[in-house]
């Protein structure tokens, strides 16, 4: 009888161990998980990094000689020749800020001289008009010598209806570029060239987080999961009877 009332006294601490000792297992886990994590996006970013500077000593390509049959290897890739409007398609990225005033990124199709293959292109900044109701009708030049960035998937996070109908231009919320083709109703590039010569605004920068700070960022994440990892531990062994 007093075995049995010992054991009985016993078990609640003994189920608390166990939850703590689950509970820093889990959370240990996901932040070993996000060290990881960490560490492989620096080691992509390196891996980025590298292929830019070689791109850029080996200057740019025009649109008829991209291969868009490995992506992977374009993004960054300078860019440059003549191209032609793709008439009447002129699409006005909204909420794009610049220097703390709201305005739109106007964004074109465009087809290489003689070529088939259709890109678009980031035209640069416009200010928005006071009067959401209304949007700026930039003037789009019928032909253009290209001279920018050339970046791969562009596509970001989207809520609600895309692209508003009526006449062009249209207002656009995210780049999705399945969506531009329907609406071209031809093939379209996943991808975006920022041209730098243009009549508005330029404002495109990289934006890339260094390699070294991914890895500051996994170095961090690790101690912390080893500092879970030994309070767990230590209050484990305290809820021990």
């Amino acid at each position: 009888m007093r075995d049995s009332a010992a054991r009985d006294k016993r078990r609640p601490w003994h189920h608390r161990r166990w939850f703590v000792l689950l509970f820093t297992l889990v959370v240990t886990a996901g932040l070993c998980k996000l060290a990881f994590w960490q560490w492989q996006r620096g080691m992509e970013k390196t891996a980025w990094l590298a292929q830019m500077a070689k791109m850029q000593q080996a200057g740019p390509r025009t649109l008829a000689q991209i291969d868009w049959q490995h992506p992977e290897s374009l993004d960054g890739q300078p860019l440059q020749g003549k191209a032609e409007w793709v008439s009447p398609y002129v699409w006005l990225l909204d909420n794009q800020i610049v220097n703390g005033e709201v305005g739109y990124d106007v964004l074109i199709p465009v087809r290489a001289e003689g070529g088939s293959s259709l890109l678009l292109v980031n035209l640069g900044w416009v200010p928005a008009p006071s009067d959401r109701s209304q949007l700026p009708n930039p003037a789009i030049p019928a032909a253009m010598t290209l001279e920018g960035v050339l970046r791969m998937a562009p596509g970001s996070f989207l809520l609600g209806q895309n692209i508003e109908p009526g006449p062009y231009p249209n207002r656009l919320q995210s780049i999705r570029v399945e969506t531009l083709r329907q609406a071209i109703g031809a093939p379209l590039a996943d991808a975006v060239l920022y041209q730098r010569r243009t009549p508005f605004l330029y404002h495109y920068q990289h934006n890339v987080m260094p390699p070294e700070k991914h890895r500051a960022y996994a170095v961090q994440w690790l101690g912390l999961a080893l500092v879970v990892l030994s309070g767990g531990v230590m209050l484990t062994r305290r809820c021990s009877p």
